[in-house]
């Protein structure tokens, strides 16, 4: 939830567990199965899965929708649900929007959904994934951390 003088804009993330990359977002100014099925959409065109993804997420309605199920069959996925409000089952969300509001929008009401959408956006793309160390990620920015994972995996096949 991001306040604007508009009124709300919400956002739906997918992160990766490995690097804790995002890599599917959407904002839209009202919380719907297509908030969410827009970020997923986003994080399988990106990611181009080629073996079956486990996709968590909490009990919300827009995880529960038979559109949200029938996605996730489609593009071989399997769901994972958390327990009835326990936010500890997806804490790495969790930790990114607690990320996002400290660093980027506490306090701040933004005049407008579309400068909400610029700063958020900045946020993600130019600052969270390319920049921000992770305690997890040996202290490396989740785009740095893929790269060396990458780089490993290249050499370790060459050698």
């Amino acid at each position: 939830y991001i306040k604007t003088h508009e009124g709300w804009l919400y956002l739906a993330v997918v992160v990766d567990l490995f690097s804790r990359r995002v890599i599917g977002w959407s904002m839209q100014q009202r919380m719907t199965k297509e908030l969410v099925l827009d970020a997923l959409l986003m994080a399988i065109w990106r990611r181009k899965p080629k073996q079956k993804v486990v996709v968590h997420s909490d009990q919300g309605s827009q995880y529960t929708s038979h559109d949200w199920s029938s996605f996730l069959r489609s593009n071989n996925l399997e769901g994972s649900m958390s327990r009835r409000g326990n936010c500890h089952d997806n804490a790495v969300a969790e930790s990114f929007f607690q990320l996002l509001k400290r660093e980027r929008i506490k306090r701040k009401i933004y005049s407008n959904r579309a400068e909400a959408r610029r700063d958020v956006f900045d946020y993600i793309e130019m600052f969270y994934n390319s920049k921000r160390r992770h305690s997890s990620n040996d202290q490396l920015s989740p785009v740095e951390y893929e790269k060396r994972f990458e780089k490993t995996a290249t050499e370790c096949l060459v050698n």
